[in-house]
Formats: C-alpha cells, sequence, structure tokens
C-alpha cells in the first residue's frame, strides 16, 4: 500500500475531527483556535489535490487573516458572553445538526454520481490560454474569464472596510484604528518588527510577480505584505493611518479603480468590457494585479486594524 493513502486517511479524519470541535465546543475562544487548525489542514488537502493556489489563498485568508479577526473578536468579548444565556434550546439544535447532514449528504450524492469522465471546461481553458499571455491557469481564469467576478470581489472588500468603520461611533470618526493598540511592546517583537518586514516585503512581490506562471498572486502576496504592515503596527513602531488620510482613501480604492478604468478601455480596445487587446493582455494582467495587490494589502491591514476611536487627549496640553 502507497504512503500517500494513510497520509491522506489521516488528513481526512483530522479535518473532520476538527470541525466537530470547531461546532461542538462552547468556549468562542477555542472554536476560534479550532477554525485557524482546520483551515491550515485544509490548505495541506489543496496541496495533496494539486492546487497549490487555493491551499495558499486558504491558509493566508482562511485561516490567517480569518482567524486573527475572529480570535481578536472573542478576546473583546465580556466574560460573560450574553449570546451564551440565549443559545438555542437542544431541539433547534437537534434540526440544525439533521439539516446540515442532509445538505452534506446531498452534496456528497451530486459528487459521487458524477458521470465519468466529469463535465469540465478545463481543456478549453488550456486551449485559449495562451491568449492571455499568462501561464498559470488560475490567474488566466481569475482575471480573463471570470474577470467580472474578479472585480466584484476586490469592491466586496472595500465595501466590508466602509462597513468596519461604519461601526465606529460620531465621535471617534477622523480617529486612528485602534484594535491593534498593545501595552508597550517587548524587545523581542520590536526586533522582529524591525527585521522580518524586509524579507516579508520581497516574499509579497515574489508571490505577486510568479502568480502570472506560477502558483501565488495577488491575494497571497497582499496577505503577506498586511501582514508585516500588522506587525510594525502591533511592535508600536508606526500607527495606522487615520480615516480621513486621503492617500491611505487613494490606496484602498486604487486596485479596483484600476481594474474599471482597464475594463472601460476595452469597449474602445477589444470591443467589450474587461476584453484584452491582442499582444496587451499580458501587462494588463500584472497592471491590474501589482494594483490590486498594495489595495488589498492595505485593506487587510484596515481590517484588523478595527474601527476609528477617539484620539486620546494629549498629556502636553495646557489648561
Amino acid at each position: 500500500m502507497s504512503l500517500t493513502v494513510p497520509v491522506d486517511l489521516g488528513l481526512a479524519l483530522l479535518l473532520l475531527g476538527l470541525a466537530v470541535w470547531v461546532i461542538a465546543t462552547s468556549a468562542t475562544y477555542r472554536a476560534a483556535e479550532g477554525f485557524i487548525a482546520y483551515g491550515l489542514v485544509l490548505a495541506l488537502v489543496w496541496v495533496r489535490l494539486g492546487s497549490v493556489d487555493v491551499a495558499l489563498t486558504e491558509a493566508a485568508l482562511g485561516s490567517g487573516l480569518t482567524g486573527l479577526l475572529l480570535l481578536r473578536a472573542a478576546a473583546r468579548l465580556p466574560p460573560d458572553d450574553p449570546a451564551e444565556a440565549a443559545r438555542p434550546g437542544r431541539g433547534i439544535r437537534v434540526l440544525a445538526a439533521l439539516l446540515c447532514a442532509v445538505v452534506t449528504a446531498g452534496l456528497a450524492t451530486v459528487v459521487l454520481l458524477l458521470p465519468e469522465p466529469a463535465p469540465t471546461l478545463a481543456p478549453a481553458a488550456a486551449a485559449n490560454l495562451p491568449a492571455t499571455g499568462v501561464g498559470n491557469p488560475v490567474t488566466g481564469v481569475l482575471l480573463a474569464y471570470r474577470a467580472i467576478d474578479t472585480l466584484g470581489e476586490s469592491i466586496v472588500l472595500v465595501l466590508a472596510l466602509v462597513g468596519l468603520w461604519a461601526l465606529a461611533p460620531d465621535a471617534a470618526w477622523g480617529g486612528r484604528p485602534g484594535a491593534l493598540r498593545t501595552p508597550p511592546a517587548g524587545s523581542a517583537l520590536r526586533f522582529l518588527a524591525q527585521v522580518l518586514p524586509p524579507f516579508g516585503i520581497l516574499v509579497g512581490i515574489h508571490l505577486l510577480w510568479i502568480g502570472a506562471d506560477h502558483p501565488g498572486g495577488k491575494f497571497q502576496g497582499a496577505t503577506v505584505l498586511a501582514a508585516m504592515w500588522v506587525l510594525v503596527i502591533v511592535a508600536g513602531l508606526r500607527q495606522p493611518p487615520a480615516v480621513t488620510s486621503r492617500s491611505m482613501r487613494w490606496l484602498v480604492v486604487a486596485g479596483s479603480l484600476l481594474f474599471v478604468a482597464i475594463g472601460i478601455a476595452g469597449i474602445w480596445l477589444a470591443e467589450a468590457f474587461l476584453a484584452y487587446p491582442d499582444g496587451l493582455a499580458k501587462p494588463f494582467i500584472l497592471a491590474i494585479e501589482a494594483a490590486l495587490t498594495l489595495s488589498v494589502a492595505v485593506i487587510l491591514g484596515l481590517l484588523l486594524a478595527g474601527p476609528p476611536e477617539a484620539e486620546p487627549p494629549s498629556t502636553g496640553a495646557r489648561s
């Protein structure tokens, strides 16, 4: 028996066990920790399936960024969670579990009953990939075949940030995000914040650049860049920008604006919205990827930083 069989079986059992743990545990913080572990194991599963791009995205966004947001939310909840008192009764929980089981069984049935070979557009996508000038089929699909979906995702991120800022009280508007404010950082954290960012920036740029022909891309590179920025903020070396900063706002929307501008230019250059003219597809795709990387990195960092808070009074002010 091949060694890969017990490895795959172990990953499947571990994934199912973590999923049950996340759902069954009553502690919010433990559920968030289990979610992070679940995402990391799921990334390994995607690697075993040969989807390295999906694995990188799952590890960076699905587990890393989302896990940090959940941990921060769990840390800000009061010790006596009022939601615990309003927990649904046993009957409602059993009914929800049964409905989830029915949905799971339905999805499994659909997958298992697929014809052989399963219907796929992969050959058609691969045949037309040279026209885009990129070698990574994932990049070609995201920015050529389903570019409108990718544009919508970038705009949704901007709207998510606006929604987060809308949670701030009127008195705090114009201030700086305060969720990453910490007590004075220790020497080890400051040392890491001074040493790691140059290497992290290079890794983020590398993931962006190779994404045109190899696993990587804007979301993976942007997550690494955002992590480096957050590390510097948490260490106290820099402050997050105020929400009224014009330069920061332009960075947030630059990727989506360039995406829309190139899409409109396609109407005149290639007779369709988001169509690329012959010979210019790869430069346009790389320009969109670069702009979106910067915008997504800023948005992710600001999402982690939280809504703006009122600026503390200056200790040096005189009455």
